[in-house]
């Protein structure tokens, strides 16, 4: 439940329009829920203003299927990471307002669309490879309520593809910048803008890339300051972290 949510309820209590009894059903399965597989978090939203999100991969699809059911009795906005198009399936037949991404393997729920940061999350990425990663980040932030736009395919190589879409850094409040290879992407980014970059290595790239570690290490020696990372091919993480700032 949300803080807007739970004040609803304990006006509605003071009123007399609903029983202390009925208030306490509702509040009976904070701060979680016990499956026995998973435990889940239903007090999340009121901590950090945004419920559990489900990483499916490692999951069985009935175990996701069955979280999603539970969540879906709370009207949680839903989000499930690495995902598939056969577990797409299974859940679009709980709520025909499921979205799969199929890029990213994102599955979004979006029970409410209420725009709660303050301004635009923009993605950008390097190349079209980094697309998966960079979809992630979008679908993450947008499904925690933010307005998003995309910059993609506007790496080092071809400098002036970035340069030439300049007003949309500009714009925004808060970017995450997807980049793989060498990883220089974000270095530039920062460097033309006073707001946060969030860097998001990927591990798209040749031997000497180890797997996206190049990335990362060369992410973390960044010459601007505005510059912070998460780990690699971790899109969720950066599009998590753009909504908590964007908030601010």
């Amino acid at each position: 439940m949300t803080a807007e949510e739970i004040a609803k309820m304990l006006e509605q209590v003071r009123r007399g329009r609903l029983s202390v009894e009925d208030a306490v059903e509702h509040l009976r399965n904070l701060p979680y829920e016990d499956l026995g597989y998973a435990k889940i978090d239903h007090h999340r939203a009121l901590r950090q203003g945004f419920p559990e999100v489900i990483f499916a991969r490692g999951k069985t699809p009935a175990q996701v299927e069955e979280v999603v059911r539970r969540m879906l009795s709370k009207r949680h906005n839903i989000l499930i990471t690495r995902g598939d198009e056969e577990l797409y399936e299974r859940i679009r037949k709980l709520d025909r307002r499921a979205e799969y991404h199929a890029l990213s393997g994102a599955i979004a729920i979006r029970v409410e669309r209420k725009i709660r940061g303050k301004g635009t999350v923009l993605v950008v990425s390097a190349g079209t490879s980094d697309l998966p990663v960079a979809e992630e980040a979008l679908v993450t932030a947008e499904t925690m309520g933010n307005r998003v736009q995309s910059l993609y395919d506007v790496g080092v190589a071809g400098i002036h593809r970035l340069l030439g879409e300049s007003r949309h850094l500009r714009e925004a409040r808060v970017i995450v910048c997807v980049a793989g290879m060498e990883g220089a992407l974000p270095s530039v980014v920062g460097g033309l803008v006073g707001v946060p970059v969030i860097a998001v290595p990927t591990s798209i790239g040749y031997g000497a890339s180890f797997h996206g570690l190049a990335a990362l290490l060369g992410m973390l020696n960044s010459c601007s300051p505005n510059v912070c990372v998460v780990n690699i091919d971790n899109g969720f993480g950066a599009g998590y972290l753009a909504s908590v700032i964007n908030r601010l």
